[in-house]
């Protein structure tokens, strides 16, 4: 088995940050009124700025693909281009379409060579699925080197004008145009932004590497109803009810396509099942979590960072405060890119000496999903 490295780390955020106070210019007003509800989630969710790949005239300016290509460019130069490339690994959750993959489009835009494809899908752990994929390729020598990626371009669905038809339906019914909270809630806490690595199986000569000890993720979908979900309705049940089965009329009028969050049920488990989930890592690995020097959290709020440290230290799992490291209030929540862009953040800024110790922690609270991974500064 080969050692793995992540020998660079690249992000690609579009278009200038927008502040909370611009995010209805940018993302519009249903119904055409202020929403009640952002102000509450903004205070909860600590979010200053954030970006979208629309710009102030209301155009797209990137698609997801665009994003994760921009965001690979970066990470090329004379040593490595991109027809060094073996192997190609993309995880997002909102791709922009259904068939063909988010890879395959990446790749069309990359037009380089011929090379091996894999696309993860999911929610937040797709980005760490598309790392672990990567990793094990390199590891067992399938591949000299991976590009990894997470991105998101989560405006396209949250945008007022995606609410509309709902809103008229309301209204004709005469009942108040308001979309359902679950609805309007990742309205305010979902952005756009693409992160890439290289790995390789050799470290750099000139400059710092994180090399990969290990890669784990549990899923607790076994036990656990749906949570976060887009393209279906969640029934009385707990179970989903898929687009497939509604009519054209109902994708409008019930805005079927929308990303909802079941914010009773993240409440109730998703700090739980965190640190549940860190035990088994840190039991499995045989880890001593006291030595980690920066913890990466992806939380997709601050609401529940206090929550997460205070239940962690009541598991008796030492990790230190003083390691917490995130970047949330500055790019805002990008989904499976976010680990990506906190890791670009740190790698760069100068912090990191030989022999740092670095967690990578990812929850996915679709179905409650937990991605973890262990690097060695060197």
């Amino acid at each position: 088995m080969k050692d793995v490295y992540i020998t660079r780390v690249s992000k690609f955020l579009p278009n200038d940050p927008i502040s909370n106070d611009e995010m209805e210019s940018v993302l519009g007003q249903i119904n055409g009124k202020p929403s009640k509800a952002r102000r509450v989630v903004l205070r909860n969710n600590g979010i200053e700025r954030r970006y979208y790949a629309i710009n102030k005239d209301g155009e797209f300016t990137h698609s997801n693909a665009k994003l994760t290509q921009e965001a690979i460019s970066n990470l090329f130069d004379d040593s490595f281009t991109e027809n060094d490339m073996e192997l190609l690994c993309c995880g997002t959750s909102t791709p922009d379409q259904l068939l063909p993959s988010h890879a395959a489009m990446v790749h069309g835009l990359l037009a380089n060579r011929n090379l091996e494809i894999n696309s993860a899908s999911g929610i937040c752990c797709a980005g760490m699925s598309s790392l672990k994929f990567g990793f094990l390729s390199v590891k067992a020598g399938n591949s000299n080197n991976a590009v990894c990626t997470g991105s998101e371009r989560a405006s396209t669905k949250i945008l007022a004008n995606k609410f509309k038809e709902e809103a008229d339906s309301l209204a004709s019914l005469e009942k108040l145009p308001i979309i359902a909270f679950k609805k309007e809630f990742l309205r305010w806490m979902l952005s756009d932004g693409a992160g890439a690595m290289l790995l390789q199986n050799k470290k750099n000569d000139d400059s710092l590497s994180l090399k990969i000890d290990w890669v784990e993720s549990y899923s607790f979908a076994h036990e656990l109803e749906t949570c976060m979900y887009s393209g279906g309705e969640k029934l009385e049940d707990g179970s989903i009810k898929s687009w497939t089965e509604y009519s054209s009329k109902q994708w409008l009028e019930e805005s079927i396509f929308s990303i909802k969050q079941d914010v009773k049920l993240l409440e109730k488990n998703v700090i739980e099942k965190g640190v549940e989930s860190m035990e088994m890592v840190f039991k499995k690995q045989s880890k001593d979590p006291s030595d980690i020097d920066y913890f990466l959290p992806h939380i997709s709020s601050y609401y529940f960072a206090d929550k997460l440290k205070k239940r962690i230290k009541e598991s008796g799992l030492n990790i230190p405060e003083s390691s917490w490291f995130t970047n949330l209030s500055k790019v805002g929540n990008v989904g499976s890119a976010s680990i990506y862009l906190m890791l670009e953040e740190l790698m760069s800024s100068g912090r990191l000496k030989k022999g740092d110790k670095i967690m990578l922690s990812v929850p996915e609270s679709g179905r409650f999903s937990y991605a973890y991974a262990h690097l060695t500064v060197c």
